[in-house]
């Protein structure tokens, strides 16, 4: 059982844990007339669990996801975005997508070796690969245990292409890597920038880079000469919607060659999470943050039909699209000059006792 709290800790986002969609039991905490309610909490801490896997590429067959096949090297994100649509995945770990979330982190120790199994396979033809859509692939655990770092000298050995997503610095780290797969056109980058304002993102994405550490990776990146773009994501009503033109402007001044945009979903226990977290940072305004949401997404809090997910319909939905139509025109972000990651140069590269072939 997880009790529910409302109680925001710093460095994390959600303020609650309500229990999983396929979990029997969930129960909140209630003044028992002792005092316990009373109590302060403990932040809780991270724990890490290592996840070995079997396979590590994912073939999507969404027709609204522009990318056939992915990696992702951590189930979980110490990035504690409340509004992360990633969250509800932690459900069927009968964990629960609040807290849980971001402070039950796993990771794929083997994903460097299974990959290069999958790779070397005889039936194998690359596409290319989207690492960290699920969750990022740079977050806090990165530093240290390197997943996505192996992950991308494995793609580099086979010149494979990737693309790569991630609101975090750390992602310079690898621009070793990085630069010379976009000589080659193997590589393309997006960051996301949510909000320029820094008490926004103190409370909306605790532990990632903050707005200003992000434009100076998006100009690392475009400077290596990787192809980068800026994915203002999500715009949340009533929170982050008005700076859409400034996210874009910041990001063409920094670099970026493209752009895109994504309203706030929220899917499945996703709901309950933001809610609570709305109610706890934006009391003054979570009725009208909601009803804008309704408004976008057929009278519901989500409308999962293909097509609509990312972008919502109606008057609201709509404004937001011109919006970021005019702004990515008025900054050269809508060109969509980048030239496609190409397969032409991939490979498996020998190893000590493989046979040689014969033509």
């Amino acid at each position: 059982m997880k009790a529910r709290r409302r109680q925001a800790f710093k460095g994390r986002g959600a303020v609650s844990n309500p229990a999983g969609r396929f979990e029997s039991v969930d129960h909140e905490v209630f003044d028992d007339g002792w005092g316990s309610a009373e109590e302060e909490p403990e932040a809780p801490a991270t724990e890490l669990r290592a996840d070995p896997a079997r396979t590590v590429i994912t073939r999507n067959r969404s027709p609204d996801i522009p990318f056939e096949a992915s990696i992702n090297p951590y189930r979980g994100c110490e990035h504690a975005c409340p509004y992360c649509f990633a969250r509800p995945s932690h459900s069927y770990l009968d964990l629960s997508p609040g807290l849980d979330f971001e402070t039950r982190i796993f990771y794929k120790g083997n994903a460097a070796e299974r990959l290069e199994a999958e790779l070397r396979k005889p039936g194998y033809r690359p596409t290319p690969i989207s690492l960290g859509i699920n969750t990022d692939a740079y977050q806090p655990a990165e530093r240290r245990l390197r997943v996505t770092r192996s992950l991308l000298e494995v793609l580099w050995a086979y010149r494979h292409p990737v693309s790569l997503i991630t609101k975090s610095a750390l992602i310079t780290r690898d621009l070793d890597i990085l630069g010379p797969m976009a000589e080659h056109g193997l590589v393309s980058a997006a960051v996301s920038v949510t909000s320029l304002d820094p008490d926004i993102k103190r409370r909306l994405e605790p532990r990632t880079a903050g707005p200003a550490a992000r434009l100076r990776t998006i100009r690392a990146l475009a400077d290596a000469g990787v192809p980068t773009a800026v994915m203002a994501a999500p715009v949340i009503p009533a929170i982050t919607d008005h700076e859409l033109e400034a996210i874009l402007a910041a990001a063409a001044e920094a670099g970026a060659r493209g752009a895109g945009y994504v309203l706030l979903r929220l899917p499945h226990e996703l709901k309950e999470v933001f809610r609570d977290w709305l109610e706890t940072h934006y009391p003054d305004r979570a009725e009208h943050v909601m009803s804008l949401v309704r408004q976008s997404r057929g009278g519901k809090d989500y409308d999962a039909a293909w097509g609509t997910r990312m972008t919502g319909t109606g008057v609201f939905a709509d404004m937001i699209a011109q919006r970021f139509r005019a702004a990515s025109r008025r900054h050269g972000l809508d060109r969509g000059d980048r030239a496609p990651l190409t397969t032409a140069l991939f490979r498996v590269p020998p190893r000590s006792g493989d046979q040689m072939s014969l033509l």
